[in-house]
């Protein structure tokens, strides 16, 4: 909401496609994940959907807020925009790995605490 404000106030809509990107990646995507696993509590319970949501937050972090300085003019920040979108997209390549595998895998809460 910040960046959308402050471009309201400014006038300068400049980094729009990085507020574009939030929305949809940071909220939409996001809820469609959610969704997804609220609708497969199996497959939520599975190791590889944990670390599906750590990866893809994680290039969140790294991806937007590079993504806004970079469309602010600080062009030096792109490798970091790119390797952001790289982790987002393995993150997206795992949620297609739990969507289409078998649900005959060991969740998470079937392992025992010392192999966590």
């Amino acid at each position: 909401m910040g960046a959308g404000l402050q471009m309201a106030i400014s006038g300068d809509h400049g980094a729009f496609p990085a507020h574009a990107h939030i929305n949809l990646l940071g909220w939409v995507t996001s809820a469609i994940f959610g969704g997804y696993y609220a609708l497969n509590p199996a497959k939520a319970a599975r190791r590889i959907a944990m670390v599906h949501f750590g990866v893809y937050n994680v290039g969140l972090v790294i991806m937007l807020p590079a993504l806004y300085l970079m469309l602010q003019g600080n062009t030096a920040l792109e490798p970091i925009v790119a390797g952001g979108s790289l982790i987002v997209a393995a993150a997206v390549l795992l949620f297609a790995l739990v969507v289409f595998s078998s649900g005959s895998v060991r969740s998470v809460s079937e392992l025992s605490p010392a192999t966590r």
